[in-house]
């Protein structure tokens, strides 16, 4: 029995660090690659390289303009990730406490909506984005980020809605709260770790999303990080030490937001779950 349990704790052990390599493997791999040359790239592709120099990193700025592609992404993230959470916070918040007719009819659709392709829908958000002046426009990006983002964002804070007692807004009530002053007052500082967990799950939406931000912009006026990966890619994919780094100049923004945040999204995910 002690030796059944003991194969069991191994494999549970090379299991985890199976996904562990699986996860963090080909970043390493990429970030050391980002200091090599062109040479030791393709001579030897798993090694150190030679000595560390941070030439790639500032050829990929020569090359390519990462500092407004940065910049669009930040404003893009952020305004779109606040702009999802305010239209998210309240109607989440109906939607988890009251019953209504078309309750179930939104929240059906909002189901339906994930499970389509966000490739079906390029041609009608082009359309609609260019009849409204909005093409090639950051604000453009921010309302169909938002939007995209709508569903999951419901689903997760009005599931963490739910893990709340009602008795906290009943005595709030008896107190002479009404619904707005319990709902700012009272629910949304119990309900940080549900919003953090969307705020999260958006902002990363926003940064990484590529195919909206190349149908939706032209030029290198409000494109996003992601198309340098893909202008890079075009034009200058025999530099792979330089794409590499660009790589990795995308990419960590989003890794240390996640790391900040980390315990708010495991603890709002965990919570939600409880009743969602």
């Amino acid at each position: 029995m002690k030796g059944m349990k003991f194969l069991l704790s191994i494999l549970k052990y090379l299991f985890v660090l199976t996904i562990i390599v699986l996860s963090i493997g080909p970043f390493i791999w990429v970030f050391i690659s980002s200091f090599k040359t062109n040479a030791e790239i393709l001579n030897y592709s798993i090694g150190w390289p030679q000595s560390f120099k941070i030439s790639n990193y500032l050829m990929a700025f020569k090359i390519a303009p990462l500092t407004q592609f940065y910049l669009n992404s930040v404003i893009v993230g952020i305004f779109g990730t606040i702009l999802n959470l305010i239209i998210l916070g309240m109607s989440a918040y109906v939607i988890a406490r009251f019953d209504f007719k078309g309750k179930k009819a939104i929240v059906g659709i909002c189901s339906l909506s994930l499970l389509i392709p966000g490739a079906a829908m390029l041609q009608p958000l082009y359309l609609t984005v260019n009849t409204l002046g909005l093409y090639d426009k950051l604000i453009g990006l921010v309302i169909v980020y938002a939007g995209f983002g709508l569903p999951a964002s419901l689903y997760i804070i009005s599931s963490y809605f739910q893990t709340i007692p009602k008795e906290m807004e009943e005595s709030a009530s008896l107190d002479g709260a009404g619904f707005i002053r319990t709902f700012v007052s009272i629910i949304l500082p119990i309900a940080k770790p549900g919003f953090g967990t969307a705020a999260v799950l958006q902002f990363l939406l926003c940064w990484n999303e590529f195919q909206f931000a190349i149908t939706l912009t032209t030029g290198n006026k409000s494109r996003t990080l992601p198309l340098a990966l893909y202008y890079f890619k075009s034009q200058f994919a025999s530099d792979y030490g330089v794409m590499f780094a660009a790589t990795v100049i995308v990419i960590i923004p989003s890794i240390i937001v996640y790391m900040l945040l980390q315990k708010q999204v495991v603890s709002g995910l965990a919570a939600g779950a409880v009743k969602g």
